[in-house]
């Protein structure tokens, strides 16, 4: 899929879920394909409200079963990393957070990336439940066959030093 598709794609999915933005929000949607060209299984698709140096609000999209790749957001200059409370607002998210795995999951990471998917505790999260997630804690989400639709509030994001489990990934 090219980076226009997912433009559009994410603006109808967020429309339908009567999620506005205004034109010039639209046009600063963030595609994150994570450098790996391979969107529709890795990566997601983003807007950005505010990121201030005390707190961030973002929505984020996912297409039907794509997975954001694990991660953490790890101190940075002597600050905790980010603590972010994810809210599902459209569809089913799978969240996996570092703790006791789940047995019998519902969904598992990508095929043949799964040694960079090492959270197994899993959180189910449909529309109206939310999660916080602690700072410096690993963890991936994936999509259900809907696709789903994310708000996302949290302390500052400072995505360039989010640290991602697989070396291939190149979040810029």
């Amino acid at each position: 899929m090219d980076h226009q598709t997912a433009i559009e794609k994410t603006i109808t999915m967020l429309e339908e879920n009567n999620i506005v933005l205004t034109e010039e929000e639209k046009k600063n949607i963030e595609v994150a394909d994570m450098g790996l060209g391979n969107l529709e299984v890795e990566g997601l698709q983003l807007y950005t409200y505010i990121n201030t140096e005390r707190y961030c609000a973002k929505e984020l999209v996912l297409f039907p079963n794509q997975t954001c790749p694990e991660h953490l957001h790890p101190p940075v200059n002597g600050e905790e990393g980010k603590q972010e409370t994810f809210r599902c607002r459209k569809g089913t998210v799978y969240l996996y957070v570092e703790g006791e795995a789940t047995k019998d999951t519902n969904t598992h990471p990508p095929k043949g990336k799964e040694v960079y998917y090492t959270a197994k505790h899993e959180v189910v999260l449909r529309p109206g439940e939310q999660y916080t997630i602690p700072p410096n804690t690993k963890h991936w989400f994936k999509a259900s066959d809907e696709g789903a639709i994310v708000s996302e509030f949290s302390s500052t994001s400072r995505d360039e030093f989010d640290i991602f489990t697989d070396p291939e990934i190149k979040r810029v």
